[in-house]
This record gives C-alpha cells, structure tokens and sequence, in this order.
C-alpha cells in the first residue's frame, strides 16, 4: 500500500500537464478533467501492476490517450461560431439569436490549470498551442491523427515515443502526422505557433478593460485589428470586422453600460471577466471576453456566457460596492476552485482606473 500511495503522489505531479493535453483534445475542460479524473483512478487501481519498463509520464500517457479515444460523449466535434456559418450582421433585435447547446462549442480554460513551464521559448510555444484557435483547428482532425500531431508537434516526443504509445509502427505515425499538418494548413487557423509578447498583451489588456469600464466605443474600436471577428457562444451568430463590431457595441452591447471587470489569463493568453450592474452597488457575472491578439491589435474577442465559466476561472460569484449592504468585497472567490494565474504579465493593478480590479494573486490549488 505504500508503494500504491507513493505511485498515486507521484501521478499528482502530472496533472497539470495532462489536463493541457486533454483540454487540447476534446476543446472542453470539462472533458478533460473527466478524462483526467479517470486516468488517476485508472493508475491506482493498477499501481501495483506498474513495474516500471516505461516512465511513470509515458505510462500515464498511455492511459489517457487510450480514455481519450474511447470517449464517445461527445457524437460532434466542437466548434467556434466562425466554423459553422458565414459572419452575420447585428440584428435588429438581439433576443431573435439562435442558441445552440453547450457540447457544440470549444470552451475556454484557466490559464492556472495548466503547468508551469521554465524555459520562455518553450513556455510561448506551448502557450500558442492552447489558444482558441488553434485547438478549435484540432478539432478538424480525427482522434488519431489529434493525438499524434499534439504528441508530436506540441509535446515534441518522437515518433519511436508515440508508435510505442500507440501500439504501432513508426512509419504510421509519421503518415498520421503529415495527413495532420496538411489538414491544419488548409485549416484557416493554420498550424503556426509563434512566440508570446507578454508586455505587450499586459498592455493591451490594459487599454481594453479602461475602454471597456468607459464604454468609449471609439477607443474600443480603434483597439481592434481591421478584420477583428466577435463572437458569443452559445449564440451562433458571428460578427467579422471593425463596422460590425462597433455596430454592436452602439447597438445592443449598449447593455454592457457601467460593467466592471476581472482581468484573468485564459487559452494562453488577456482575457476579462465582465460582471453587469444590477443595482443596488451589486455586479453579477455576466460573461469571460477571451482575446486574441496579433500585431499589437485585438484580432478576436470570444464571450463565454454565464456564471458558470466564472465559477471554473476561480472569479467572483459578485462584486458589491464597498461599503453596501451585505459586501462580500471583490476578492472573495469560491471555495475548491483555483484562482487563475496572473504572474506571466506584468500587472496593470498601479495604473487601472478605480473600477478595474487585478486579481488577487494566490497560490494554485495542488492537484
């Protein structure tokens, strides 16, 4: 039992990573914590089979890539709006939008689920392969040929590594892995992955969560790359360019009026938590705006909806004025969740304006 016990803490240590892995598979953390859970209980049910002829990393690989495969939940692979349908214009009335249930869409994840990487050059690359992008490309590929080309191309194992993984021959990983790359190439998001500025992401974040508390749509707008794309799962309905988007911004975004934000890290990269005012000095959560940035502009704003997707971020459930009745105050955060990670851009906190609020910086919860 004490080897069982030594194996099992040993496994923990792995977690981070494997959650990467699998979130990059399925596009939905919720999938892959699911896979994640069962590859650890999988491995202590078996521990004392474990007789070391491979790493304690390759084994545990070795079982979530086969849980992975075997997951039928999904009947669909998941998508962004962008994927399913032609860019629409701002409708007239925003309650007509078509909703589409959850397991359609790619999600966002924390940057704090996932692991801490020491070398920068590696840390960029690994950062650009969780942005939503690129792991909604993935989705295009079979599970197959998905596993061999995040092995190969993200986790950078060999193709010895993963023909043994998989239980097949070198020359089959190879031919997986170029049917792979040239489907991502002909993929619109492409298979490039380039390195992080992470000042200039801080500073973007910076200038969009000032506009955004203003609601100065000029200066939101002139933020934006020219061919910007704004989307809301579960709504289908996708806006492409900067007259679209400032359409909507003076249009029914017009209800974002008097928000305060949280900024956060998600997929890699600024994202900002946006809470509504419902009165009576009390904002409720209202939706995550993930960023994708090229060149020094926005070049993709994604809004998760719901109080659900703050609830995993580790953000709010509120925020109340100071002061009000019954003030929680802004940084409490519910129990069991893991605050998200702020430290790999430098924190806008000395020069927000009075509503922006930088996240407390804890620690991450052990896995």
């Amino acid at each position: 039992m004490a080897e069982t016990a030594t194996l099992e803490a040993r496994a923990a240590t792995y977690r981070a990573e494997l959650i990467g892995y699998c979130y990059r598979y399925f596009g939905s953390y919720a999938e892959a914590e699911d896979a994640v859970q069962e590859t650890m209980l999988r491995a202590w049910q078996h521990a004392e089979g474990f007789a070391e002829r491979s790493s304690l990393r390759t084994w545990l690989y070795r079982i979530t890539t086969n849980i992975c495969l075997d997951m039928r939940r999904a009947p669909q692979r998941r998508s962004l709006p962008m994927d399913l349908s032609a860019p629409g214009s701002v409708p007239a009335d925003a309650s007509t939008l078509t909703v589409r249930p959850e397991a359609t869409w790619v999600g966002p994840i924390a940057d704090a689920y996932l692991p801490r990487v020491d070398d920068p050059a590696e840390a960029a690359v690994l950062r650009e392969s969780i942005r939503l992008a690129f792991v909604t490309a993935l989705q295009v590929l079979p599970p197959r040929q998905r596993v061999v080309l995040l092995l190969r191309d993200v986790l950078a194992w060999s193709a010895q590594e993963c023909a043994d993984l998989l239980g097949v021959t070198v020359t089959s990983v190879n031919s997986a892995l170029a049917r792979a790359r040239t489907t991502l190439a002909s993929h619109e998001a492409g298979t490039a992955l380039s390195p992080s500025d992470d000042a200039a992401h801080a500073r973007l974040l910076l200038e969009y969560v000032t506009a955004f508390e203003a609601y100065d749509v000029d200066r939101l707008v002139r933020l934006l790359a020219e061919d910007a794309t704004f989307s809301m799962p579960p709504y289908e309905l996708w806006l492409s360019g900067t007259a679209q988007i400032e359409r909507w911004w003076r249009g029914p975004g017009q209800v974002c009026r008097n928000s305060r934000t949280l900024p956060t890290l998600a997929n890699g990269g600024p994202a900002v938590g946006v809470y509504h005012d419902v009165g009576d000095g009390r904002w409720e959560p209202f939706a995550l705006h993930v960023l994708e940035t090229t060149e020094g502009r926005i070049s993709a704003i994604t809004h998760f909806m719901g109080p659900g997707v703050f609830t995993a971020f580790g953000l709010p459930t509120e925020i109340r004025e100071p002061g009000a009745a019954g003030s929680r105050g802004d940084d409490e955060r519910p129990q069991g969740r893991p605050s998200t990670r702020t430290d790999e851009f430098p924190s806008p906190a000395s020069s927000t304006p009075r509503r922006l609020t930088a996240p407390h910086r804890t620690e991450r919860a052990s896995p």
